[in-house]
């Protein structure tokens, strides 16, 4: 921790004098129409959704421990901190073939080539202190010291939220753009919060905006609307000066790292699958959980990896061979059917076969469920109703029966989901205990999270054996890892069958 200490200090000491000296060098000459760009605005919520969320966070239970007024500044300080990226990029790496050093050397020799005609300094790769798998690099910003460009472009929520975790923009997210930008030009680029730009927009867009950063245009603006939006590839923008700056990872070392939340990856390593093991995940795509566990697995073994969908399927399985990786079975089957009395199973661990699968079948089951997201990070707008949002708990509960039913005596589930809610959270443990006498709740390792929020039946011990990540921070030890405090809203909940 000293050392990962004073490479963090020397890197902020570093970008600091950068922005005294080369930022200023580098965007003096830039014509400027505005002024500099304003901070990112506060996330907006259905009113409905947002007064859903507050109760969840000063509900009774919770103002009785730490007070009416602590509970409404966590809740502010959540939904303020939603709107901006987390504080690192978090990679996982491939170790099946190759160590995380020798990635880490290699990937921080290309950010170097990377960074050399930016203003920002290139930022150091640092391997996580209690993930064995994981890289962190850290990220910079708000630059408030960037200038606007006369030439605009517009880009819908999706691909802002892309481009301030370090994205380019590829010419199908392009929205509009002002006449005449030409491949080469300096542009600046706004995000349309209301969902009302048009495509193909030719003039400075009047409507509510947010600045994301600066680029180079790297296509005509004829080019890119002159064809239907299906037919376009490549990249239509070089963020070379982004309001957060993240490092471009796009296609980068793509056999070798994952881009992957950190809580995510800290799931596989709660579930801790053995090689040999037969192991589901029911809601797999994309499929970034899948291949970590079965990098954790070293490829002996069989995942079934489920997904409704087959588009989200043939995800899971191009990762899966990106990665190597030939132990992981993927179905397009709905996994609140995956499990069936009728079912036959071969007595050969490595052959599992097609779904529906009977009782007993796996050593350990990963429910990360569908949710309605809201700890995703950054999000600039989200037009989820309170109808939806009350929606996810109940198709959740269609899920964990089957999974239960598939898992052996003594086998291992993992619950976890990326979104706040207690309804989806804290509440589902509490459904679950109720409704299957047989699953204990058992503490988790590692454990960089805090403990789960009150409002259930939950006791303190059992809020203490969840791990939940708030996008403020949440009740860490103070030896906790700057990346372990600043991530995405997360919650993981990890349970063991015992016998009837």
């Amino acid at each position: 921790m000293h050392v990962l200490g004073i490479t963090r200090l020397l890197y902020r000491q570093i970008w600091t004098t950068a922005k005294r000296c080369k930022c200023a060098t580098n965007m003096s000459s830039l014509p400027s129409t505005t002024p500099p760009a304003a901070p990112l605005p506060r996330l907006t919520l259905d009113p409905e959704v947002e007064n859903h969320l507050k109760k969840t966070y000063c509900n009774d239970q919770v103002v009785a421990s730490i007070g009416q007024e602590e509970a409404e500044r966590r809740y502010v300080h959540t939904i303020d901190r939603l709107s901006v990226p987390p504080g690192y990029t978090t990679l996982r790496v491939n170790t099946v073939s190759r160590t995380r050093d020798d990635i880490r050397e290699e990937l921080q020799q290309i950010l170097k080539k990377e960074y050399r005609n930016k203003a920002a300094p290139c930022p150091p790769v640092e391997p996580h202190p209690v993930l064995p798998d994981v890289l962190v690099i850290p990220t910079t910003g708000p630059h408030m010291e960037l200038q606007h460009h006369q030439k605009e472009v517009m880009v819908d929520l999706s691909c802002g939220a892309a481009i301030l975790r370090g994205a380019h923009i590829f010419a199908p997210g392009v929205l509009g753009a002002t006449a005449g930008v030409q491949a080469g030009d300096q542009v600046s680029v706004y995000v349309d919060v209301e969902g009302k730009c048009l495509r193909g927009f030719i003039k400075p867009y009047a409507g509510p905006k947010v600045f994301v950063g600066n680029g180079v245009a790297r296509m005509n603006r004829d080019d890119i609307f002159s064809v239907a939006q299906e037919q376009l590839s490549g990249i239509g923008v070089e963020m070379t000066s982004p309001l957060y700056d993240c490092p471009p990872l796009n296609d980068v070392m793509s056999d070798s790292i994952f881009l992957q939340n950190l809580p995510s990856t800290l799931t596989g390593h709660v579930l801790n699958p053995q090689p040999g093991e037969r192991v589901l995940d029911m809601c797999a795509a994309p499929g970034g959980k899948t291949t970590h566990l079965a990098t954790l697995m070293r490829n002996q073994g069989t995942i079934a990896a489920l997904d409704k969908s087959q588009g989200r399927v043939d995800k899971v399985i191009a990762n899966a061979k990106r990665h190597g990786l030939t132990c992981i079975q993927a179905y397009a089957f709905d996994g609140r059917k995956a499990a069936s009395e009728a079912a036959v199973c071969s007595k050969d661990e490595t052959l599992l076969g097609a779904p529906p699968y009977p009782p007993d079948t796996f050593h350990r089951v990963l429910v990360d469920a569908p949710c309605s997201g809201l700890g995703q990070r950054p999000a600039l707008g989200n037009k989820m109703t309170l109808k939806a949002l009350k929606a996810y708990p109940s198709y959740q509960r269609k899920l964990l029966p089957a999974a239960v039913q598939v898992l052996r005596t003594g086998g291992t589930l993992v619950y976890s989901t990326c979104t706040l809610t207690l309804a989806e959270n804290e509440g589902q443990v509490e459904w679950l205990l109720n409704t299957f006498p047989c699953l204990e709740l058992v503490p988790q390792t590692p454990y960089l999270g805090g403990p789960g929020l009150p409002g259930t039946s939950l006791t303190q011990a059992q809020l203490q054996m969840v791990q939940r990540f708030e996008p403020w921070g949440g009740d860490r030890a103070g030896d906790a890892h700057p990346a372990d405090r600043d991530t995405i809203g997360f919650f993981i909940a990890k349970f063991v069958k015992k016998a009837r």
